[in-house]
């Protein structure tokens, strides 16, 4: 069976797939969020780690059988692998601190986890005791995140970071880290909130995009749970920009909370009108041979 998004050399690239997050799902464990997007109509998911207030490992004793039984019984193809208890340990931690090395034993973990899953990318997140907040902060980011980068070539694996940085700050986070595998993971409503504009980020940093992004949307001061396109986070003006300048993405990942759905009739609706929304959005990408370098390009 062919991994959704993935083409031989030499093909043009499909229409991205549509996917969902397990941490953003009403359900516990690897395994069950591969089932609850394959109920929803999903195409994909994106997997959590998990661990303490993080729920089940994905890499538990069985459950990497069970979630790969559950993608090869479903046809929903395990896209991506973040650890979202970074964001409670600190990428940014002193490098002789017993953070800094909880934080290197779970990006281990992570990456370890995905090449036994057959997942193309783990990315880390920088936010919360992991943001990026001085400049002691961005070189201890960027030099686990460099590090991280030569285990996970070492795997056969795509290291991403998702991040909040100025667009400036987050092309030399990629000039630090120097690595031909490593990313950045956009979410367009993170730098909304964050006081970015999305489309002038994705300009500037394009080339340097994996080949996965997030899509949530939301008002100011509210989290995040509009309908895509519905919000703020100007999602269709974002992917124009994507199209123009990044890699034709592999994966349009749905990030809206999702956690209530489906307890009470009708609660459905959102994860199904973001679903059809970002299908309709994906179908629309023309492939193109490169991105456009965005210092020759007009803004």
């Amino acid at each position: 069976m062919t991994t959704p998004g993935i083409t031989a050399p030499g093909t043009p690239p499909p229409a991205p797939v549509v996917a969902l997050t397990s941490w953003r799902l009403p359900v516990a464990g690897a395994e069950e969020a591969v089932r609850c997007a394959a109920r929803l109509g999903a195409d994909g998911v994106q997997l959590d780690l998990g661990g303490p207030g993080r729920g089940p490992r994905a890499d538990a004793p069985g459950t990497v059988a069970a979630t790969l039984r559950a993608s090869a019984e479903t046809g929903v193809a395990l896209l991506g692998l973040t650890a979202n208890t970074l964001n409670d340990i600190g990428l940014t931690a002193r490098p002789d601190s017993a953070d800094a090395t909880l934080a290197r034993a779970v990006v281990v973990r992570a990456l370890d986890a995905a090449r036994e899953l057959g997942v193309p990318l783990v990315f880390l997140p920088s936010f919360r005791r992991s943001a990026v907040e001085s400049p002691d902060d961005f070189r201890r980011t960027a030099r686990i995140l460099s590090w991280a980068a030569e285990e996970a070539a070492a795997r056969g694996l795509t290291l991403a970071s998702e991040n909040v940085l100025a667009a400036p700050r987050a092309r030399a986070l990629v000039e630090e880290v120097g690595s031909p595998v490593f990313r950045l993971l956009l979410d367009p409503y993170n730098l909304c909130a964050a006081g970015h504009d999305p489309v002038r980020w994705v300009v500037a940093v394009g080339p340097h995009l994996a080949d996965q992004i997030h899509l949530k949307d939301g008002h100011a001061g509210v989290p995040a749970s509009a309908p895509l396109g519905a919000g703020e986070g100007r999602l269709t003006e974002v992917l124009d920009a994507v199209a123009a300048f990044g890699p034709v993405p592999r994966a349009l990942v749905l990030e809206n909370d999702y956690r209530e759905t489906g307890h009470h009739s009708g609660e459905f609706d959102l994860p199904l009108r973001d679903l059809a929304w970002a299908r309709a959005r994906a179908a629309s990408f023309a492939p193109h041979p490169e991105p456009l370098d965005p210092n020759e390009a007009a803004v």
